[in-house]
């Protein structure tokens, strides 16, 4: 679905020639910075197809046409500003997202996005002559914070996705996917695998702000990416029997907090032993009364390991450890995943390539590394050639209001991503 275009460009191609790419990734970063901020925690909260998303992807069509891009939203309302024409094919690609975990950080997805446009008008100013088409995305709802799941623009586009799982997906408030698209605009009768768009692309590469502490301890401001670490996200449902708080003898009862709280002591256990991660970070509780033993604990596991091998005996310790609690206790237990994402090996051809590029004018090997966080990046990966570079975190916080990274970085990152695009759209 193509919502708008800009022009030829040239004049604005040439505004944009006179622009200092360090200026103009200021100036973006400011603009987006209010978006979806709250004001109590300081951290964002830009949801899927609300209104702090629709302010994120005004920013965007924005971006697009002060440079004179082409700009067209796709049938599952991912975003894209086009350099020349999509169809010659063998397209470079690069971006990120726009979306927030809750009271998520300024850097994840965003430094991404922001990046993009800085690059591109970096690469004007050298004067690059571009043999390929290139162009600038913004996934949709890639943290999954509303519905659930993550990636899940660049996981229908893919076909990881079908419309009709999609269309299933809700939200806390019972609203479901299809209604939010539609609200916001969009047809959600439209959404599905997109193969003839990802034909066109020859590669994608997506900066990030890495999410941990790798490049700060290796005094290194850019990285370049190896792997993605399987993950996926596990619902334990603990029942017990709703009964009053005060009255209820403790041997009496059956309480279902007893047992969720043991099972995320024994996640960190079985994390630790095996050098992987395990965090029970979302949960429900019913009837959800101070004065009222609960009925109902629904836990939500994320866990993520270097192999798959590991996972399997982390996630597989833990629903070991959580049955024999509930056993205990009389507590009925149902585990489901609801989402998975196994290894991902960024292709070793272009992921070697980014590092020559990064390495050729100083001599110096570009470090790279391995991360346990999901991408559209990986997603992508097996239908199409991706890599990933990631800049460097001084904190190693991520997905918290105080995540953050330096301005020298941030620039380094831009000059980091020129480099690579322009390698990229000459060959």
């Amino acid at each position: 679905m193509t919502v708008g275009e800009g022009g030829n460009g040239d004049s604005l191609a040439q505004r944009n020639d006179r622009r200092r790419p360090g200026t103009s990734f200021q100036e973006m970063w400011r603009e987006l910075l209010p978006i979806g901020r709250h004001p109590d925690s300081g951290g964002y909260r830009r949801y899927a197809w609300t209104g702090a998303d629709a302010e994120c992807r005004a920013w965007f069509r924005q971006q697009a046409e002060d440079r004179g891009l082409a700009y067209e939203v796709d049938r599952n309302g991912n975003q894209w500003a086009w350099l020349g024409d999509p169809a010659a094919g063998d397209a470079v690609v690069t971006g990120s997202h726009l979306d927030s975990v809750p009271d998520g950080g300024a850097f994840d997805g965003p430094l991404g996005v922001v990046s993009s446009f800085a690059a591109l008008d970096e690469l004007r100013g050298r004067d690059v002559e571009f043999a390929k088409p290139l162009a600038i995305v913004n996934f949709g709802d890639e943290e999954g914070a509303r519905f659930g799941l993550a990636c899940v623009g660049s996981r229908l586009t893919a076909g990881q996705l079908t419309a009709e799982q999609a269309h299933r997906l809700t939200d806390g408030d019972g609203t479901t996917l299809a209604r939010a698209m539609e609200a916001a605009g969009y047809d959600p009768d439209a959404i599905g695998p997109d193969p003839e768009r990802l034909a066109r692309i020859g590669a994608f590469v997506e900066l990030h702000v890495e999410q941990g502490r790798a490049l700060d301890l290796s005094g290194d401001p850019v990285g370049v990416a190896s792997a993605i670490w399987p993950h996926g996200r596990w619902r334990f449902d603990f029942r017990g029997e709703a009964n009053h708080a005060g009255t209820t003898r403790l041997v009496d009862r059956r309480d279902p907090m007893l047992s969720y709280a043991e099972t995320v002591l024994a996640a960190r256990r079985e994390a630790e032993l095996a050098g992987a991660v395990a965090t029970f970070g979302k949960i429900a509780v019913e009837p959800n009364g101070v004065n009222a033993i609960p009925s109902l604990v629904r836990g939500w596991l994320d866990s993520r390991a270097a192999d798959q091998d590991t996972l399997d005996t982390v996630v597989g310790g833990i629903e070991k450890a959580a049955r024999e609690y509930a056993g205990a206790h009389g507590i009925d237990l149902d585990v489901v995943r609801e989402s998975f994402t196994p290894v991902v090996e960024f292709d070793h051809a272009l992921r070697d390539e980014l590092g020559r590029i990064l390495g050729k004018d100083t001599g110096l090997k570009v470090p790279v590394l391995g991360t346990g966080a999901g991408h559209d990046a990986g997603i992508l990966s097996g239908s199409i050639p991706t890599a990933m570079l990631f800049v460097r975190n001084p904190t190693g916080v991520s997905h918290s209001p105080a995540e953050s990274a330096a301005e020298d970085d941030c620039l380094a990152g831009v000059r980091a991503l020129a480099d690579v695009l322009e390698g990229l759209v000459r060959r």
